[in-house]
């Protein structure tokens, strides 16, 4: 936990409201999300219970497994939730524009794409784990299941795994994403109860918060209170209305906080980098559509070695990426950076936009700028230095010494002789700067899979999809 957040829980403590962490919204939030609540029945590790679901707060579509341990009924339920995602999914797909693509062929891109709504990240793990259930069925052969089902089992994958991209909005989890711009008064573990967290944000913390009679649980599991007394019997009355209205009682609390969340988050105004890495959701989703059009295989099982490294690798930069993005959208993150000596901000004091380094045809423009500051400054000469201010602008710490900072521009002055007008800061100018950069980085240099080493067990296997795909160890 950063400093800045430990101080906000502190403080939120003290005053009974959780504090903001951020300034602006780190995540894009879709005019047409589709909310969706899941419930398991417990003990069963993918044995759906029911959802509430629909992209208009007045108008949840309940859908409900009147006896979770009956394949034919779960599969149903499938089908019934395939009816409703696929058509959102796809509808998205109607306006698209071409994006050129440098030493490749130009593609279509969604004008738009679906954003799924969880409450918490457990619910974002069940919807792996009922992806991973029916992405391998088939409409024919044993068991045979509606055509649909292995087609929703393959975007809710798709959504699960995009959830764990760092970024990435296609899929939210309502308590991490109020984590990551509130503080509240509670632990981590105690902020994945929605109507807990939800409490803190409102300034309304309270102990039935916890209470599953008065905010029932939000998913996956129910309550075990709540499955013996009540579940239970309703399932054996054999009454498919029954079950429904006890699940639906459990659902609705639920439902109205998942709105509740998503207005507050409304409210804070979307960071800079929140569009470009909106573009580049749109971008996945379109991708992984064409890849359906084309009839390309489910997601494997799992991936071979240099598909998993390769992953790891994408998430890792994808991670780092978005750290910078946050610290340069938002003070209030950037200001963690300052406290632990990665990035120090202060007042510009002197200039001289005219220095140059070299001679002749080495002779560079090389403007120096000092900078007043009160920040711990613990980098050393020579470190590479970026700024939210001028994001395209690299510098070059010179020296650092009583308060006073020696920075030198080292590009983003433009190509004359003079640096570009607004390029250099002026005095006066208020200016922060850090070893935080979102300079490119390339792929990890991997061999292709057919050159896997025996180390990582040799070359993988031609995927090819069979019946076996579907066996769990679960059933």
């Amino acid at each position: 936990m950063s400093l800045i957040a430990s101080l906000a829980k502190l403080r939120a403590l003290r005053e009974g409201r959780a504090q903001p962490i951020a300034t602006v919204r780190h995540c894009h939030l879709s005019e047409r999300p589709m909310v969706f609540v899941p419930l398991k029945l417990a003990g069963e590790a993918a044995a759906p219970l029911a959802v509430m679901l629909g992209t208009d707060r007045h108008a949840p579509r309940l859908l409900v497994v009147t006896q979770p341990r009956n394949r034919d009924l779960r599969f149903a339920f499938a089908a019934e939730l395939a009816e409703v995602l696929l058509p959102y999914a796809e509808g998205f797909l109607e306006d698209s524009e071409p994006v050129e693509r440098k030493n490749a062929d130009p593609y279509e891109r969604a004008l738009d794409a679906p954003q799924l709504l969880l409450p918490n990240r457990g619910g974002i793990a069940f919807t792996a784990l009922m992806g991973r259930s029916t992405r391998f069925r088939r409409a024919d052969g044993p068991y045979p299941v509606p055509a649909s089902v292995p087609a929703l089992g393959r975007w809710l994958t798709y959504f699960a795994e995009r959830a764990a991209h760092p970024g990435s909005s296609l899929a939210l989890a309502a308590t991490e994403e109020l984590a990551r711009h509130w503080a509240s008064g509670q632990s981590a573990l105690e902020d994945a109860n929605l109507a807990a967290l939800m409490g803190w944000v409102r300034g309304e913390p309270s102990d039935a918060a916890e209470d599953p009679l008065v905010w029932p649980p939000s998913g996956p599991a129910t309550d075990p209170g709540f499955d013996s007394e009540v579940l239970g019997p309703a399932i054996e009355s054999g009454s498919a209305e029954r079950v429904a209205e006890v699940l639906r009682t459990q659902l609705e609390p639920t439902w109205r906080l998942m709105w509740e969340a998503l207005d507050r988050l409304r409210a804070l105004a979307p960071g800079a980098g929140v569009a470009q890495r909106w573009e580049f959701d749109r971008g996945s989703f379109s991708g992984f559509a064409a890849q359906l059009a084309e009839g390309g295989p489910p997601q494997a099982r799992r991936d071979g070695a240099v598909a998993a490294a390769s992953r790891l690798s994408r998430l890792e930069r994808a991670q780092a990426s978005y750290d910078v993005q946050r610290a340069y959208d938002d003070p209030l993150v950037m200001a963690d950076y300052r406290l632990s000596g990665e990035a120090f901000a202060g007042e510009v004091v002197e200039t001289d936009p005219g220095h140059v380094e070299g001679e002749g045809r080495s002779r560079k423009l090389r403007p120096l700028v000092v900078v007043k500051t009160d920040d711990p400054v613990r980098l050393q000469p020579g470190a590479a230095l970026g700024t939210p201010q001028r994001r395209q602008q690299g510098a070059e710490l010179v020296e650092s010494h009583g308060g006073l900072v020696t920075i030198k521009i080292t590009k983003g002055m433009g190509r004359g002789k003079t640096p570009a007008p607004g390029s250099v800061p002026e005095p006066g100018e208020r200016v922060c700067y850090t070893t935080l950069t979102d300079d490119f980085q390339g792929a990890a240099a991997l061999p292709e899979p057919e050159a896997t080493p025996w180390t990582h067990g040799g070359p993988p296997q031609q995927y090819v999809p069979d019946d076996d795909d579907a066996k769990e160890a679960w059933e």
